[in-house]
């Protein structure tokens, strides 16, 4: 499991204008309804909220990573948004989020949760990365950089 076969055009948008975390969140949620392996959109919404609630995930480096493990999916269900301006999503190093990645797994999926949420945040972490993801023009843009950026990379 890669994050490139996670993704999928349809589940990537690019310059997304949101003043707030919440609905940067919202947004996500609602790119993937319809999804196949989302099976109760409004638990999946429930589960993300709640987790944010405990914890931002602000994960820094102009990074969000909103995620839940849930029984409102059948198998690990990714999206990815940049966004036009920043939102303040109450990040670790207190810088505004310019990506967002929505990461929703089984419950009973734990170790593949960390390892994808790890995974995230090796490869967004990476300067150029970011760089290459913020100036994208296209979803297929996003897709091609996470392929070449995983080849060498063992299946989650």
């Amino acid at each position: 499991m890669k994050i490139e076969a996670l993704l999928s055009e349809k589940h990537i948008s690019l310059n997304l204008s949101s003043d707030s975390k919440e609905k940067v969140i919202d947004t996500l949620i609602s790119m993937v309804a319809g999804h196949e392996k989302v099976k109760d959109l409004k638990l999946l919404a429930e589960d993300v909220r709640k987790r944010e609630r405990e914890m931002s995930t602000g994960i820094g480096k102009n990074i969000g990573l909103p995620h839940a493990k849930t029984s409102a999916v059948t198998a690990p269900v990714l999206a990815l948004a940049t966004l036009n301006g920043e939102v303040d999503f109450e990040s670790i190093d207190n810088q505004p989020v310019k990506i967002v990645f929505l990461l929703a797994t089984p419950e009973t999926m734990l170790a593949e949760h960390l390892k994808l949420l790890g995974r995230i945040t090796r490869l967004a972490g990476k300067d150029e990365v970011r760089r290459r993801i913020i100036e994208a023009k296209s979803p297929s843009e996003v897709l091609d950089l996470f392929r070449a950026e995983e080849k060498d990379l063992p299946q989650i």
